[in-house]
């Protein structure tokens, strides 16, 4: 796979690979998306707008230069904090954040200056980096200063700073994502016209979308940390009506999957209302609610490949990833998707429906 190094979001050259339920792989391009779709199919994506979560600053301590990368919050309500923050040393997002120094030495108490900001350190979390952090000031006066000193969280393989409209999806709402809800990038109103016009439904969910990696392999194993979301009422009675008349339930991204197998975790149905996330999807999880998802080209060992394993067995992720980087996908959130249906699982219909390669 190539990395994405440019913000285009909705390439009309994008590439979809398809996995099917029974393990065929096959090629289309992305614009073709809505004709995977069934009548009756719903698809559900997250309106999460994306914060300029990046912040640089000094820890006041040592005097030495940092970059705050707000990385989760335990509530979809505007207050403010205390949030889960991963602390670099100095540099920017030029440097690989796998190579990015380490912060002077954390405490409890610790002041951090962010610009206009002033922030506390509550807690430390068990690793050097990780830190529950609390801002001073009014709510107002705080999002005030995030706004205007804050910038996307970003990687060393885009060349240029982002722009914050680069990482908000057509869909967005309201600023409580803290990286962008990629998945959603795929998205526009003509896609969604073609989505009605298959006789589908679109609904959406608000999920706190967080850290895809911080370039430290203990803590990448740490993710997906705790995220808050909401499903309006609205979204559960789709989704209960789409089940009821046989249809499928379409995750647009990893977080929506992981906020509706999270409401559904009681009792097999989901209802409206806030929660927050704190289960990891994997291999081993049963999907009760989403039966397909359309995502992004992620490469194996990072969380979000992890949840794909829910959808596919590793043989048959392991031959999309030979077929990816045959075909020359590009990866991370300007890249490339995937559309992949959840497996049958019986033992007789994996036997009827032996894996193929399609061409």
């Amino acid at each position: 796979m190539i990395a994405a190094n440019a913000p285009r979001k909705r390439r009309s050259d994008a590439k979809l690979l398809v996995i099917d339920a029974h393990a065929h792989i096959a090629h289309a391009r992305r614009r073709t998306l809505a004709t995977r779709l069934r009548r009756f199919d719903l698809v559900v994506a997250n309106d999460a707008m994306t914060l300029p979560a990046s912040l640089a600053g000094i820890h006041v301590r040592t005097g030495h230069a940092v970059e705050i990368r707000l990385a989760g919050c335990r509530t979809l309500v505007g207050e403010i904090g205390p949030f889960t923050a991963v602390l670099f040393g100095a540099g920017d997002f030029r440097t690989r954040t796998e190579d990015r120094p380490l912060p002077p030495g954390l405490e409890k108490g610790d002041l951090i200056a962010l610009g206009p900001l002033r922030a506390t350190i509550e807690e430390t979390l068990g690793h050097p980096r990780l830190v529950a952090l609390r801002f001073e000031g009014s709510p107002a006066s705080v999002w005030e200063g995030i706004a205007r000193h804050g910038r996307p969280i970003q990687y060393a393989h885009m060349a240029a700073p982002l722009a914050m409209w680069d990482v908000w999806t057509p869909i967005a709402g309201a600023p409580l994502a803290f990286e962008p809800p990629s998945a959603g990038f795929v998205l526009d109103w003509k896609t969604l016209a073609a989505i009605r016009a298959r006789g589908a439904q679109f609904a959406t969910i608000t999920h706190a979308a967080g850290l895809s990696s911080t370039g430290d392999p203990e803590l990448d194993r740490r993710l997906p940390l705790d995220e808050p979301y909401r499903i309006p009422a609205t979204t559960a009675r789709a989704i209960g009506e789409t089940k009821r008349r046989g249809g499928r339930v379409i995750a647009v991204g990893t977080t929506v999957v992981r906020a509706l197998e999270d409401a559904a975790s009681r009792d097999g149905v989901v209802h409206g209302g806030e929660s927050v996330a704190t289960q990891r999807i994997g291999a081993d999880t049963v999907l009760r609610v989403v039966d397909a998802i359309v995502s992004g080209t992620h490469e194996p060992g990072t969380s979000h490949y992890e949840l794909l394993r829910a959808f596919a067995d590793d043989v048959t992720l392991r031959r999309a990833a030979a077929e990816l980087d045959a075909r020359d996908y590009h990866t991370h959130e300007f890249g490339d998707s995937v559309f992949i249906e959840r497996r049958v699982r019986c033992v007789a219909c994996a036997t009827r429906h032996a894996p193929r390669l399609a061409a």
